[in-house]
């Protein structure tokens, strides 16, 4: 663990992705604490006004403080991309290590269906359901899980079936080891390296997801708010009025760029075979 904690800082890729993405997270909940406005307030003497002393990043065309109103939904699209990375990646793992582990039907119901899901337009299913399950962030969470771990179990299926046939996996399997305790002691950690990048890379893929169903009309519901949402408020006025559209458009940029970075400096750290631990 100390080894690893060594290459990651080591590498310049995961460190600067690392630093970035803490300040984001450090700006977005840490930065409404110090704006002189909430959120949800109305300033009903600044509509469209630029940046000032009081409005940092200016007012949108109902009067509401940019800034404030950027960072509650940062807020939101990082909460939703960080758990659906967690649920998609766990949800990868345990069907990929079960059917490779399992063999037989277990492993042909499975992968049957993982292909249907993978057939499937997911991006006109989730346009469909997430308006009639209300919209809200807690909903969205498994909607957009739901289709983003099937590439990451067919990964994970085939390397279980490579990985059941080590010694050490047999010796455990001879001595009497149940096969739940033999995954998550043998297979699992060996597992480990893939499973911490593919994590990292969905918190990207389940924000820009969300941002673009939002930005929609089908992902976060008003009064509520995300990035998605303000940039489609703000995208009638960019030309104009840039100041709405563009804090939350550079904001969107950034988290996909800390987490990409950070991402592939992890997988150039953990992935024994990359030969690429520095940058």
């Amino acid at each position: 663990m100390a080894g690893s904690t060594r290459r990651v800082v080591g590498s310049r890729r995961a460190l600067c992705g690392l630093m970035l993405l803490v300040f984001l997270f450090a700006l977005a909940f840490a930065g409404p604490l110090l704006s002189p406005w909430s959120w949800d307030e109305t300033d009903f003497a600044a509509f469209r006004q630029g940046p000032t002393s009081q409005h940092w990043c200016g007012t949108t065309q109902s009067g509401r403080d940019v800034f404030a109103l950027t960072l509650r939904g940062t807020q939101k699209s990082l909460l939703i991309g960080l758990c659906v990375a967690i649920v998609s990646t766990g949800l990868a793992a345990v069907v990929g290590t079960v059917a490779g582990f399992a063999g037989g039907w277990p492993d042909r119901a499975l992968m049957w269906g993982v292909d249907l899901l993978l057939v499937l337009p997911s991006f006109l299913v989730l346009a469909v359901l997430a308006p009639r399950l209300g919209g809200s962030w807690p909903v969205l969470v498994p909607l957009l899980a739901a289709f983003l771990w099937m590439v990451t179990a067919r990964v994970v299926r085939a390397m279980t079936i490579s990985l059941r046939e080590r010694e050490y996996v047999l010796a455990a399997r001879f001595l009497g080891v149940g096969a739940p305790r033999t995954i998550v002691r043998h297979i699992l950690p060996q597992l480990a390296s893939l499973l911490v990048v593919d994590a990292s890379l969905n918190v990207s893929v389940a924000i820009i997801a969300e941002s673009g169903l939002s930005y929609l009309g089908f992902g976060v519901r008003p009064p509520d708010v995300s990035l998605g949402t303000v940039i489609a408020d703000g995208r009638s006025t960019a030309t104009t009025y840039p100041w709405p559209f563009g804090f939350a458009a550079g904001l969107l940029v950034l988290i996909v760029l800390a987490v990409n970075l950070l991402g592939d400096g992890l997988r150039d750290v953990l992935d024994p075979e990359s030969g690429r631990g520095r940058w």
